[in-house]
């Protein structure tokens, strides 16, 4: 009885476990298009993960501390010449999130 406890345990763990790591691959590619194509990131900003080689904004991989957080406040107001995607409505909620999740997720990579 114990064994078929612990199976269950493990079958139910394991289910919800892949479901999170597709439901993150699926906003990781989402991420990557709306940062190399729908918002332009990759014209200002390096990002190894991204492919982008942009010499204007700073190079993300470097940038001590960033984190889903702080990358979506960045994007949502704005910072120095870097436009506000999110008080300027040039992206969604939605968008904003999953390109912060992404860059997030990127860094360093």
């Amino acid at each position: 009885m114990k064994i078929k406890k612990f199976l269950l345990v493990f079958i139910l763990l394991f289910t919800f476990n892949s479901q999170t790591s597709f439901a993150d691959e699926a906003k990781m590619i989402k991420g990557l298009e709306i940062f190399n194509e729908v918002a332009g990131c990759a014209a200002c900003h390096v990002l190894k993960a991204a492919g982008s080689e942009g010499n204007i904004g700073p190079n993300l991989d470097t940038v001590e501390g960033l984190n889903y957080d702080s990358v979506m406040d960045i994007v949502t107001h704005g910072l120095g010449v870097m436009p506000a995607f999110g008080e300027d409505e040039i992206l969604t909620k939605e968008e904003i999130d999953i390109v912060s999740f992404y860059v997030a997720n990127s860094v360093g990579k």
